[in-house]
Parts: structure tokens; sequence; C-alpha cells
């Protein structure tokens, strides 16, 4: 029966391709720069409508347009002034166009705050040339996707984010249209390196926080889609700073028949982590390459090959470390003192090769290959001696601020031999038609896992003497107890899993409309087989657009569908290094309601988005997050909601140079499916405790449901911005802005079941600014014979890192007493540093 369901729908799908609602007319021509050379990718579309075209290799366009209807055509390409032609064809009426694009300025690049094609969807598009200039630690491009509504990071060290209460593995991540994969083993910002996202390389950035279409991959949060240039000329870039270096290539032949972009990077966040409390000889050494080669073997055909290599090294050897915390009446000290060291590796290889064939103007086939690798090792022997210290808090003693009593001492010993080597390829084929009120796109796709995972770690705590757990002793016995010796922590396992995946989807958009409004729907269904759990899974996905013709220049939305994410691997493995074998796939449905209004204010362009959104979610996973390693109770369920509101302006606050403030308010819970515990009364009826098993010694037990719990990325507010601004009387001085404010995170003691995991750490601020000083420029003139004469541009910046020195704590270290109390202290993010930025482009 679900059979002919999908068969029916497909042929729905495919049967609006053969009705127009209307006749159309044709607009046809070349795009040139003021060089007169030909512009490839422009794009080209019909405004308030989705869909649109693009020119080619060799600046050539055709578009079908609806007839005997004023419409406005829209030219655009990043670095290019826009351009508009408003026009009204008849029936069958060709029009010949070549418009000019002109390079926008680099002092003040000229915004789009309107993106025709997509405005009709869950997607936002990002400008990439952002990147260069947001001040950050990581220098990254999710440093932009971190200032959008409903995406939350509590750590400037990583390139990781939780999008609309999800965590990390919910987001997928697209390059011209490749999945890209992260490491496994990481468990901390610091060891992370770089992301695989060059955004020297970088020409279109769309995001989209839910909703998204069913083109789109299996996951249950959000979409990256990034798009790599396609160079027409020689060009390149390097920048040099405190924390590394990049640099880039980019070429095409004189019949720009063959392209090609080579990226390099290297990073070292040595500075920034010898400012943490843990002081010590950190030696991280991060580097990458990537290539993505282009060849059109004719009109029709094309060929592309992306390939990437990342070594990331992350060694230290910590030395001491002391952390002051808790409240004013009762301020504490930890003090530790290391031995040992931590040596991890995380070596990953992706390659990709792309085949497209265009038989027609409006049709397009590609066969995708993909592969990705990755070896990663973690190893390390640490032993830390602390001491817990009162501190005094007297203004008026003269050992104010010093430790005057000793509460806690001890030691404790960490030990991990961890090895993990994971392949993935797969082999897909996507292809799209077009005409002027229907857009169909179709893909399919195997793909073949191999998870090998080598598990050796352990943790040994002594405190005062005596060895936790504490085991029993021999004192007043006649005979001796012989009691084992526990390890605190330990899990040793070897796992081996190869399964293979199947996947595909169909997507049709209609285009409907007239002269008082436009109206268009997107509705697709996905299909996802996975022979691991053999479970198959049906998505349906759909948004409806309507823009009415009205004064105010406002669109409405509403998307839903179900986004299932079946498990990869780190879902299926416990803390115990178990693995799940009988997994089902994680559920969330969708319902996102929005409006996307175009105002003037000041006499300037601005967008304001708004989304409203409930995600149904069930068969969750269980999780708890320590840093950026996400822990899973594998062999739990539970069902959840996630809710809230997302909302963002865009425009020129300063004339002539776009800035963004996002404002995300949002409550995440779940409720596991069968936990509960035991409430301890006596006689009396007074509660004396609680516990997982009944007590014997308890005049009654009573059992008690949690329900409803906050899941670990309940972050209830946040809000974000990056600002710039410029002198009046030399735009070649600029400022650059990014704040950052998220409410308090959920939390617990290890060991702890979920719902005990209810505490809540301080709020993260943060605000990073950077000064750019344009040095070469358009505004600039030099002699042909100086060899300065071939840079575009060159400009210096100065940025400071966490301006107003706030300790953001992002997880806590627990150190246990022999009486068993426990201690959580804050481990700290970075404090105020400095940066200094040279970048030049050729």
């Amino acid at each position: 029966m679900i059979k002919y369901k999908v068969l029916t729908f497909i042929l729905l799908l495919i049967t609006g391709l053969q009705v127009s609602a209307q006749e159309t007319g044709t607009v046809k021509g070349k795009i040139t720069n003021e060089r007169n050379q030909p512009i490839e990718l422009v794009n080209i579309a019909i405004m308030g409508l989705p869909g649109g075209t693009v020119s080619n290799r060799k600046g050539l366009y055709e578009i079908e347009v609806p007839s005997n209807k004023d419409i406005t055509l829209v030219f655009s390409f990043i670095g290019y002034e826009r351009k508009a032609l408003q026009l009204r064809l008849e029936a069958g009426e060709e029009r010949l166009f070549n418009p000019t694009l002109s390079e926008s300025t680099e002092m003040l690049p000229d915004i789009v705050i309107q993106d025709e094609r997509i405005r009709n969807t869950n997607l936002q598009r990002i400008n990439p040339k952002e990147v260069a200039v947001i001040p950050s630690v990581t220098g990254s491009v999710e440093s932009l996707i971190k200032t959008l509504p409903g995406v939350s990071s509590n750590n400037e060290l990583s390139s990781q984010y939780s999008v609309r209460g999800g965590n990390f593995d919910e987001n997928l991540v697209y390059v011209d249209d490749i999945e890209i994969y992260r490491p496994f083993l990481i468990r901390s910002g610091q060891q992370e390196g770089m992301s695989f996202l060059n955004s020297d390389l970088t020409s279109s950035i769309l995001f989209s926080a839910g909703g998204f279409d069913a083109r789109y991959g299996d996951k249950m949060s959000s979409v990256l889609d990034i798009k790599y240039r396609r160079p027409t000329e020689f060009a390149g870039s390097v920048s040099l700073s405190l924390l590394g270096a990049t640099a880039h290539l980019e070429g095409a032949t004189r019949n720009q028949k063959f392209s090609y972009l080579l990226g390099v990077r290297q990073k070292s966040n040595k500075y920034v982590l010898n400012a943490l409390e843990t002081q010590g000889e950190y030696k991280p050494s991060f580097f990458d390459i990537q290539v993505l080669l282009r060849y059109d073997i004719s009109d029709k055909i094309e060929i592309s090959v992306l390939g990437n290599y990342a070594n990331n090294k992350y060694k230290v050897i910590p030395q001491t470390r002391e952390t002051s915390f808790g409240t004013i009446q009762e301020a504490k000290k930890l003090t530790v003192y290391f031995d040992g060291q931590e040596v991890d590796q995380y070596k990953t290889y992706q390659g990709a090769f792309k085949l497209i064939y265009k038989p027609t103007k409006k049709t397009q086939l590609s066969l995708i290959g993909a592969a990705f690798n990755s070896d990663e090792s973690e190893t390390y022997d640490v032993q830390g001696q602390y001491w817990i210290g009162q501190l005094e808090t007297g203004l008026g003693e003269n050992d104010f601020g010093e430790v005057i009593q000793t509460q806690g001492v001890g030691t404790y010993l960490e030990h991990a031999r961890n090895f993990l080597i994971a392949t993935v390829w797969s082999v897909g084929h996507k292809g799209s038609f077009e005409n002027a009120n229907n857009y169909l796109t179709w893909g399919a796709k195997f793909q073949h896992e191999v998870i090998d995972d080598h598990i050796g770690e352990w943790e040994m705590i002594d405190s005062a003497g005596f060895s936790l757990p504490r085991p029993g002793d021999s004192i007043g016995y006649p005979t001796m107890i012989v009691s084992p010796f526990d390890l605190n922590y330990a899990v040793k396992s070897d796992i081996n899993l190869s399964s293979n995946r199947y996947t595909g989807f169909v997507q049709n958009t209609w285009r409907l409309g007239d002269d008082t409004r436009d109206f268009a729907i997107t509705a697709g269904i996905r299909a996802n087989y996975w022979d691991f759990n053999e479970q198959f899974l049906l998505s349906p996905r759909a948004t409806v657009s309507y823009h009415p013709n009205w004064v105010k220049d406002i669109l409405f939305r509403f998307s839903a569908g179900y986004y299932y994410q079946p498990p990869f691997y780190r879902e299926l493995r416990d803390f115990d290094g178990n693995i799940n074998h009988d997994p089902k796939a994680q559920k969330s449905i969708h319902f996102v309601a929005g409006s996307d209004w175009n105002i003037q204010i000041w006499g300037r362009p601005f967008k304001f988005v708004t989304e409203v959104y409930y995600k149904l979610l069930d068969d969750l996973i269980p999780y708890e997050v320590d840093n950026v390693r996400i822990r899973y109770y594998a062999n739990q369920r539970a069902k959840g909601y996630a809710t809230g509101i997302d909302m963002k302006i865009n425009g020129e606050f300063v004339k002539g140079i776009e800035s963004w403030a996002s404002l995300s308010l949002m409550k995440t819970e779940e409720d596991i499916y069968g936990d509960f515990y035991y409430e301890y009364f006596n006689a009396e009826g007074e509660k004396i405790g609680t516990g997982q098993v009944e007590n014997p010694e308890a005049a009654s037990n009573v059992q008690v449901e949690p329900g409803f719990i906050p899941r670990p990325t309940d972050q209830r507010f946040r809000f974000s911005m990056f600002f710039q601004d410029y002198l009046p009387m030399n735009p070649t001085y600029k400022m650059h802005l990014a704040f950052y404010y998220g409410s308090s995170l959920p939390f617990g003691p290890p060991k702890s079941q979920r719902y005990q995991q209810t505490l809540r750490m301080p709020s993260y601020r943060r605000v990073d600014i950077g000064f750019s000083k344009q040095i070469i420029g358009n505004h600039t003139s030099i002699n042909p014979k100086n060899p300065l004469h071939y840079l575009k541009s060159m400009w210096i910046s100065l940025e400071v890192f966490n301006l107003l020195q706030v300790n953001n704590t992002i997880s806590y270290i627990w150190v246990t007493d022999v009486s068993g109390r426990q201690y959580a202290v804050p481990n700290y993010l970075t404090p105020r540093q400095l940066n200094v930025k040279l970048v030049v482009q050729f």
C-alpha cells in the first residue's frame, strides 16, 4: 500500500510539469563585466518567484517568463552591482537583453537585502565576504552561522553549533552537493582544529534552521549549503595572523573550459590556549589543503573533482591549574599539579567526483561519487594531584583572597588508548527539470559505511589516601574481607560495523499567481532504508509561500514535514562502549510559519524576518554534553518537543554596509520512556531520601516518574549581533563587532540520571571587536612599475577577543573528597586576547 501511495505522489509531482497556467515569453542574452568579459553563474530570477537560471561560462543565459504580465527580471552575482529589468512580453515573444554588471566597491560593498531566488523558501543567504572581517577565534564560515537566529554556540574555540534545540550531530553540511563529515573522537574545542569549509573558496552560503526541502538529507535540525567559486581569471589571496595562515589560488584557461581552485590553511591556536587556566606546554598544529578542478568537455558535459586532506594534531603537557569558584560568602580555590601528557591526531581524507550532463537548457543530470576516511587516535596518561581550599572573603583581613583552610585533597589518574577508523563512500544521481512554472528535482544515492573503533580508557580517583569508589575494610571483623579494586570509570571494547544506506527523493515547485498575488508550493518526499536496523522511512515535506500585492512588501511562508535521522555511529554506542543493535531513527515533525518583510528605514533597505516553530520529537536518543563531546544513552528512548520564535533584522544600519541582529526564544524538553526513581519515607511520613531501587529500611517507597525535563540544549533566550561601521570621512577605516548572549544551559553531576541533570551553568556573554584599515584598494593609485600594482587589495586589522573579559563556563570538572562530597569546578573559556591579521588579495 505504501508503494502505491509513493507512486501516486510522484505522478502528481510530474503531472504538474505538463500543466501551464499561462503562456510564456523568452528573455535571453549575454552578461559581461565592464571589461567586456563574460560572467558565469550570474543569478537571473523573476522578482517574487522562486527558481530562475544562471549564465553559462560564456555569459549566455535564457529564461522563460510569464506573458501578459508586468515583471521585474533581476541579475545578481556576488561582487557585482545588481541590475533589474522591468518588462512585459506577449505570448511567444522573444526579447534580447545584454546587461553589463559593474563591480561593487570594496570600501562600501553594495548589499542585496532581497534575494528573490530563495525568498520563497526557508533558506537564508549569507555573504561569504563577511567571514574575512568578522572577529572570531576560529575564522570559519560557522562564525557567521552562530550570529543567525535559532543558532546556539557557547564555545568560541569550536565551529560546532546547535539549532533550535538540536545537538551538533543533527546538522547537515554540503559543499557542492557533497555531504561533509567531522571527526568522531573530539572532546573539546581546543582539539578541533579547522572546519572543512574554506571561506577563501566559497561563493555562496545558504542556511536553513528548519523546515528545509526534501532534497536535503536525513537529519533533524538544519542544513548549511555551500557552493565553491568558479573562477574566470587568475587570482589569489594570502592571510597571516597570530593564529595561523591561509592562502588560495584560482584561475581558468582562456577558453574558460578548465578552472581550478586551490586552498591551503595552517592554524595553531597555541597563542589562545596559553591563556587558559590549565598552564602547560601546548603544541597544536592543524593543516589542510583543498583543491577543486572543473573541466567542460562540451557545452553539455562538465566534470569536476573535489579533494581534501586534513591533518590535525593536538599535544599538551599540562603542568598546573588554579581556579577560583563559588560565591562571595563561600569562595574556594582548586589547585592541581599535573604529570603526563595528551597526544591526539585526526587525519581525514575526502574526495568527490561529479559528472554533469545537460541534454537540454532546462534539464540537468548529475552523477556524483564521494569518499570519506577518518583515521583518529586519542591517547593520554595524565595524573592530577588536587587541593580544594577555602578562601578568606573578609575584605579587612590581611590574608584576603588566600587559602585559609584545606577542605579536600586527592589524586586522579586518567588513561586512554582510543583509535577509530571510519570510511564512507557513496555513489548517487541528481537531476532537475525546469520550465516557466515548475521546477522538478530528484535524486538517489547508495552509501556504504565501515567503522572500526577500539576503546580503552579508565579513570582512578584517590582521595586522602582512599580509592574511590572506596572498598570495604576488615576493621572490627573476625575475618578479613576481600573487596575488589574498582576504578571510578573504565571502558574497553572493540567495535566493527559495516552497513549500507539507500536514499532517494523527488520534489517539485509550482509557481502560481496573477497581477494581485504570487503563490508558490514546494512539495517533496524522501525515502531512506538502512540495512543495519532494516527500517524503511518516508519523509514528506512541503512549503507554501504567499506574496500578496500589498503596498508593504511582505511574504508569508508555512512549512511542515517529517525529518527522520537514522543513527550513524555515535548514537549506537553507550557509555560502556556497547552497541545497540536494534536502534530506531529519531523523528522530528516540523511546523514553521514565517514572514519576510522588506522595508525602508532612514531611506535605506532593511529586511525583517520572523519564524515561529514547533517540533514534535519522538524516538529520541537521550544524551549529555561535555564541552563538544556528546555521549548517548544508546539503549533509552524519549519523546519531546522544541518550540520558539526567531527574529532577525538586517540592513544598512550604517549607510552602504550590512549589519544584522538576531533574537531567539526557545524551549525544548524530553520525557524518557520508562525512567523513574523512588522516594523514601519514614514511619512519620517524612521524606528521607531518593534512589533508583527500593529501600528495605524505609517505611514506604513511592515510585516517581520525572516526566518532561530540559534537554541539554535548552537555552531559553539568545541574542546575537554582527555590526559594521566606518569613518565617514575615510571609509578605509572600519569597525566590525560580534556580540553573543545565551542564557544558561542544563548540566548535572557525573554518573547521574538524566532527570538529575537540571542544574544550570552561567549564561554565555561575549563581545569580539575588530578594527581594520584598507591599505590598497580602489581608492589607491600605484605606479605600474611597482610590484604592489598587481595587488587588488591589502588590509590589516587588530582584533580584540572577549573584549569584556567575561569568564564563560564551557563545562565542569568534578572533584570528590573521601566523604563523597562533590565539587563542581568550572572550566572557563578564553580570556581577553589580541590578534593581528594581514590580508592580501591579488
